[in-house]
């Protein structure tokens, strides 16, 4: 589970992030990151209705997309706000192929550490 403290929780937060954070794509996975002044890391989760009409599909969805993160959040900077949206398609992608899209649109960022 991803620990507490490195959840964005409040819409205040995911509106900062959506409008002054920078969008990168790739496949079905779109993240928004928004560098801050602290030195924390903070993760938010997206999964609309478009997405699957079932609960239980867009919350198995979120688990896989928190369990991707936790597993590289070791290899990431810190001081970013991010928030990753499961566009429709997503759900097909099973544990390790989330896991590769997400850290190659990390490292389209720039936020993956290089002396790993």
């Amino acid at each position: 589970m991803l620990p507490f403290k490195n959840r964005l929780k409040k819409q205040k937060d995911f509106n900062l992030v959506f409008r002054q954070g920078k969008g990168y794509r790739e496949k079905e996975i779109f993240i928004k990151i928004l560098e801050k002044e602290d030195s924390g890391l903070r993760f938010g989760f997206v999964v609309s209705r478009k997405v699957s009409n079932r609960a239980v599909t867009r919350n198995r969805l979120k688990r896989k997309l928190r369990e991707a993160i936790r597993s590289i959040l070791l290899h990431i900077k810190q001081g970013y706000d991010v928030v990753v949206i499961a566009l429709p398609g997503a759900e097909k992608y099973d544990f390790w192929e989330l896991q590769e899209i997400i850290l190659t649109i990390f490292q389209k960022a720039g936020i993956i550490k290089q002396n790993e």
